[in-house]
């Protein structure tokens, strides 16, 4: 079954492979029927490496490769199978593929007892060797899982009288999907304390569920709960562990009833003491929690009716009232005996003496009545109060009928205390104007009765003022100036606001808002005040920013206070001068005088001060030319010639006043325009006594000769008309001159011989220059003369 070709097989996986084929093929050749469809089992570990040989299907067949055609192996299911595996066309020989197989991943679904396989189906090829070989890969599993809880921390309850050897089960057991020996075997726990140990059951289906065991007493009072690391360990080689946090919660029993801290109490009272006045407070202890800590008050059945209602005791608090008045003359101490009972439990016992002292007439006493709010002697009183606010009535006792007590007031402060109308001994303790806790937040008062006997009684009464908020956060500057270059980074830091609020806790927080006219742009800290500006700003752009910021308080209402910020951006030389235009070109006459105006070059600089001062200068033909910096006027040293020179370039640069400077540089065209400032120079005849001979039988029309004459000028001032100006001998009218050729011609034939002169004049342009040019003929006599 197996080639000798292949030696990577194992001795193990050759015996397999043999004992499936003794299985599952046919006793007759292979060859014998090639449409036989036949089954071939391979078993590999999960997680292989790509290219890991799994088997030879062409040898494991017994075919004979040296048939022609070649057979062709293919998987039917490509997508799915060369996920997987990759078969070699030719030999038919299987490897592993790019993908990991994963045994948990590939059969989810699998119950434990069943095993992975990878099905495939080949066909072998080409028609005349067809057979459908189906492939079985066995995926045995490795321990590549550790165990893991369902979640990481586990807690439980265990009541605090569990009995030694209790057993409770841990819910969440850990979970391994790796198989058998693989999975999870044990548990056990980090640290036991003493306290605890575990055990591990296996139910029918194989699960193993571990179980937490009581080893000693438990005392929720003494520990209320334990935490320490469960351990899941399973049965790999090394041993793959997991772990999560088990929270042993010990739940309270009923196990303790209550305790008085102090099984007697003793209390003196004053037998003209105010009925409500608290007398004494009993307190019991049950360590237990919830509703077996619940402790309730009451007095014996030894205590009388009478005494149990001239002393009230608050059944949940222990406390003991004085809830009537006291007959001096028939008692002169009472016995108080008092029951804590808890839920379950005998009652503790607490004993309770009330000592009554006998009264007899005394030094006067000042009894208060409070009108503002008052705990513990301390009176509190709003700074919004207005003045006369009234703050507590105060009654003079104990005096007898032949003794006057004066009471005034001792101590600093907007206060008074004065005779309350026309009671007697009444006295009424008022503010005489607005308090103000931002200037004294307490006074501390002496109340003084002073009696004829010449006692004196003093009782002391702190007054506390309560803040409102009645002050608004003040800026420490209305207005806020400051300064940035511009094309600063984002979010540069620009000022601290500071306002402050003599207001005290929220009512004196200030946090710092941007007005409703604030670019957003601007950023404030709400806490700190700290103003940014988020963007890079540009002067040229916009040059001050102006807005409002809102320092506010968190009192209520709300009371605020405003500023004006002003933000200047500097100016940076950031800016080239420009020209208004990319070139300039001027058209100036020729002859146009010495220093005159050619034109103005106007450029601008976007920045300011010295960054926006512009010079202007020639960097070529500045032996010629000049330029005024301040207007930028260019002009000629000299008068220009167009004749000489009609056209000039100049390159004109502007440089910025900036440190470094930027600069700028334009190209200057200066065009000269002709003047008729150049007379027609004849070139034709050459002497101004010119002749020439014309014969006597020269026809009419008959070219004599002709005039040219040239202007250095241009256009219509270098236009030169001809023309006859006058004649002298000969016939009038013989000759002609064409105006624009100067070509004189005869005109009609010459009937007399002898010398004719012509004065031809060359006008140049309208009323321009004139040049004048004389030509004379001589006629032969002769009728065959050459003259």
């Amino acid at each position: 079954m197996f080639n000798s070709r292949h030696p990577r097989l194992s001795k193990r996986g050759r015996i397999w492979g043999l004992c499936i084929l003794l299985l599952y093929t046919n006793p007759l050749s292979c060859l014998a029927n090639f449409s036989q469809a036949k089954e071939l089992i391979y078993k590999i570990k999960e997680g292989l490496p790509r290219g890991t040989f799994i088997g030879a299907i062409g040898v494991d067949l017994n075919l004979d490769f040296s048939v022609d055609p070649p057979f062709i192996f293919s998987l039917a299911q490509k997508k799915v199978s060369e996920q997987y595996v990759n078969l070699n066309n030719t030999t038919g020989e299987l490897y592993t593929s790019a993908t990991e197989i994963d045994r948990e991943t590939l059969c989810a679904d699998n119950l434990e007892g069943q095993g992975c396989v990878l099905s495939l189906d080949v066909f072998v090829l080409p028609q005349q060797y067809f057979q459908l070989v189906k492939v079985k890969i066995l995926i045995e599993d490795v321990n590549d899982n550790r165990p893991k809880f369902p979640t990481d921390e586990i807690a439980m309850s265990v009541p605090e009288n569990a009995p030694i050897n209790a057993r409770y089960a841990v819910e969440q057991s850990a979970v391994d999907p790796d198989l058998g020996p693989h999975g999870v075997q044990t548990y056990w726990l980090v640290n036991d304390f003493g306290m605890f140990t575990l055990d591990v059951e296996e139910n029918e289906g194989g699960e193993l569920t571990p179980f937490l065991i009581v080893t000693e007493a438990l005392d929720r009072e003494t520990q209320a709960e334990y935490i320490t690391d469960i351990i899941a360990e399973d049965g790999g080689t090394p041993p793959l562990l997991g772990a999560a946090t088990l929270k042993i919660v010990i739940t309270d029993v009923n196990d303790n009833c209550p305790q008085f801290k102090e099984s007697q109490i003793n209390v003196t009272l004053h037998g003209n003491t105010t009925k409500g006045v608290h007398l004494a407070r009993l307190h019991a202890f049950d360590p237990d929690l919830g509703a077996n800590a619940q402790i309730s008050y009451a007095y014996s059945e030894r205590v009388p009716r009478d005494t149990r209602s001239l002393f009230h005791l608050d059944k949940i608090t222990g406390v003991i009232k004085l809830a009537g008045k006291i007959d001096t003359g028939t008692a002169t101490f009472y016995k108080l005996t008092v029951l804590a009972t808890g839920p379950g439990c005998i009652p503790a016992v607490a004993t309770v003496i009330v000592h009554i002292i006998k009264v007899v007439t005394g030094p006067p006493t000042l009894i208060p009545r409070y009108i503002a709010p008052e705990k513990d002697g301390v009176v509190t009183i709003k700074e919004s109060e207005p003045a006369f606010s009234p703050i507590a009535f105060f009654t003079v006792k104990n005096i007898d009928k032949n003794q006057r007590v004066d009471c005034y007031l001792e101590g600093p402060g907007p206060f008074r205390l004065s005779p309350y109308q026309l009671f007697k001994n009444e006295y009424l303790l008022e503010t005489t104007e607005p308090l103000d806790f931002e200037r004294t937040q307490e006074y501390d008062l002496i109340l003084v009765a002073n009696s004829t006997r010449g006692i004196v009684i003093k009782t002391f009464l702190k007054v506390q003022v309560l803040d409102e908020n009645d002050n608004a956060p003040v800026f420490q500057q209305s207005l806020v100036e400051i300064s940035v270059e511009e094309n600063n980074p984002p979010n540069t830091f620009l000022t601290q606001l500071q306002a402050s609020d003599q207001d005290s806790e929220s009512r004196g927080e200030v946090l710092y808002l941007l007005g409703g006219d604030a670019p957003g742009i601007f950023v404030v800290d709400r806490v700190t005040g700290i103003l940014t500006v988020a963007t890079s700003l540009d002067r040229e752009e916009k040059e001050t920013y102006r807005f409002i910021v809102r320092a506010v308080d968190q009192g209520t209402p709300r009371r605020e206070s405003i500023a004006t910020v002003v933000v200047t951006v500097q100016d940076r030389n950031d800016n080239s001068p420009r020209f208004i235009n990319k070139d300039f070109t001027f058209f100036v006459p020729e002859n146009f005088p010495g220093y005159g105006e050619i034109g103005v070059l106007s450029v601008t600089d976007a920045d300011a001060g010295e960054n926006g001062w512009v010079a202007l200068s020639i960097l070529n033909g500045s032996d010629i030319f000049m330029i005024d910096t301040g207007r930028g006027a260019l002009r000629a040293k000299t008068s220009l010639d167009r004749e000489q020179q009609g056209t000039y370039q100049l390159w004109i640069e502007a440089v910025d006043g900036g440190e470094p400077a930027l600069s700028s540089v334009t190209m200057v065209t200066v065009l000269l325009l002709d003047v008729n400032d150049n007379p027609p120079i004849v070139l034709f005849p050459q002497s101004n006594q010119s002749y020439m001979l014309v014969l006597p039988n020269t026809v009419p029309g008959t070219s004599i000769t002709e005039v040219y004459a040239v202007d250095k000028d241009t256009g219509m001032n270098a236009v030169i008309a001809y023309s006859i100006i006058k004649r002298k001998g000969g016939e009038p009218g013989s000759f002609a001159i064409d105006p624009e050729t100067g070509n004189i011609t005869l005109k009609r034939e010459l009937s007399n011989r002898g010398l004719y002169s012509l004065l031809v004049k060359g006008r140049r342009g309208a009323g321009a220059h004139l040049r004048y040019h004389r030509v004379r003929g001589r006629v032969h006599p002769g009728q065959d003369a050459g003259y």
